[in-house]
């Protein structure tokens, strides 16, 4: 008798601890579920609609089969009209040979995005031009070189995700994190002078087209507090 006593009290625990376990679960799956669905699509694959285009070069960007494309013979700055302070920032994109783009985040409208902003290199490595450290792809342009080694070839698709939050940026390209930087940690004073963007808390996201094709879809963002 109290042999089965015993074992009816195990079993209720084993079930009491399947149970709790299976709870888990779904509060994790339910957390995970939650932070991808606040991802914000910020391109429809038909229009430009939430974009405004700032110094137009050549044909400017074009939507062509659900892709956002800065054209060979086009680009300037294609900026979300809404202003973002701290984000996450994921799009997928594809380069032709030595294809040359980049990520204006934290920019205003007006002035040199990458220096009134802050520029993330987008780069192919079959860019014939002689480049500094901080002007491969991934780089804080000017300011924060990115680890390298993990672009693929022109024409395949890569992923990006870019978080701002507060003075850290963070950059992870197909998955591995080649950017962690404590925006505090750039000292040189001809540096801050060069970039006062690097003081900025908030501004517009978006691309800045250099003359080259360059493509990109699965844009979207994820505001953090």
């Amino acid at each position: 008798m109290r042999s089965n006593v015993a074992g009816n009290a195990y079993l209720q625990k084993i079930q009491h601890g399947v149970v709790s376990t299976l709870a888990s679960l779904s509060l994790v799956g339910s957390s995970l579920v939650a932070s991808e669905t606040s991802f914000v699509p910020l391109f429809d694959g038909k229009t430009l609609t939430g974009w405004t285009l700032v110094g137009k070069k050549g044909t400017g960007y074009a939507v062509k089969d659900g892709l956002l494309v800065c054209p060979a013979d086009g680009g300037g700055n294609l900026l979300t009209v809404k202003e973002y302070g701290n984000f996450v920032f994921r799009f997928e994109f594809r380069t032709e040979p030595g294809g040359n783009n980049g990520v204006g985040i934290r920019s205003p409208l007006t002035g040199d995005a990458a220096y009134q902003g802050m520029e993330i290199q987008i780069l192919d490595t079959e860019y014939k031009g002689e480049l500094k450290p901080t002007q491969y792809h991934g780089s804080i342009y000017d300011v924060i070189p990115a680890k390298r080694g993990f672009l693929k070839k022109a024409g395949e698709w890569n992923t990006e995700e870019i978080t701002a939050k507060g003075r850290r940026i963070q950059v992870k390209l197909n998955g591995t994190l080649i950017v962690d930087a404590n925006l505090d940690d750039v000292k040189d004073p001809e540096v801050l002078k060069k970039h006062p963007g690097l003081a900025r808390t908030k501004g517009h996201v978006g691309f800045l087209g250099h003359g080259s094709l360059v493509e990109f879809r699965n844009i979207s963002i994820k505001e953090l507090p």
